[in-house]
């Protein structure tokens, strides 16, 4: 995808990029390229690649639904989607969560570089974050993080009653939805929609959104391991 067909894109879908959105991305593609020569943050590397795979993509969520509020990003790894939708969308504030610690410093330089406001990094695990923070925020994500009736139950609780989980998925998504309704429900969740989209080169995305209708049990989340062991 080249730049031009990027900026095109996103105004189809009805987000206008100015000349600072655009120069913070390009300053976060340079660094991302940079900064992965000291530890592995991305086998996407070259420019255009990025700009569909990992900056379109993580703006697919946003053509859905409105950002505002809170957002937190499960598993955030090198800042996908949320740094990408915190430059794009300025009044939205982001948390990231993301467990390993040398990805949050790498994070926390590219803010400081970047200099977003409003946008947190927290080196912890979703399921810890969730015990701590229920019920708190309008919208949790994550962008291919372990499988969905495990992130659900991980990051479910952290929503707010009639906020909203949004499950990005690839191209067998829909499988996994239905594999997924037994956490959908028991976390409190109903499904709200499922849209297909597709990225520049093609790649099928599925991106859906279940509103918390009811809060989530107290007993969940369990430890991890035994999320891992006895999946909803």
């Amino acid at each position: 995808m080249k730049k031009e067909e990027f900026i095109n894109k996103c105004k189809e879908k009805g987000l206008l990029l100015d000349i600072d959105k655009l120069n913070k991305l390009d300053e976060y593609a340079s660094f991302l390229v940079e900064y992965n020569q000291k530890i592995n943050l991305t086998s996407i590397l070259d420019y255009e690649e990025i700009l569909d795979k990992h900056f379109y993509d993580s703006l697919l969520l946003s053509f859905y639904k409105d950002m505002h509020g809170t957002l937190v990003d499960i598993g955030t790894g090198a800042g996908f989607p949320g740094v990408v939708l915190k430059i794009c969308y300025e009044d939205l504030k982001v948390i990231l969560i993301e467990p390993i610690k040398k990805r949050c410093i790498f994070l926390n330089e590219l803010i400081n570089k970047l200099e977003l406001k409003n946008i947190e990094v927290i080196n912890d695990r979703g399921e810890n974050y969730s015990l701590k923070h229920r019920e708190e925020y309008d919208f949790v994500t994550a962008r291919a993080v372990t499988n969905l009736p495990n992130l659900i139950e991980v990051s479910g609780a952290l929503v707010k009653l009639d906020g909203y989980f949004i499950a990005l998925r690839g191209n067998i998504g829909n499988e996994e939805i239905n594999e997924a309704k037994k956490a959908i429900k028991v976390m409190g969740f109903e499904i709200e929609s499922i849209n297909e989209d597709y990225l520049f080169d093609g790649s099928k995305r599925i991106i859906s959104f279940m509103k918390k209708v009811k809060e989530s049990p107290i007993k969940y989340p369990r430890q991890y391991s035994i999320i891992k062991q006895n999946p909803l």
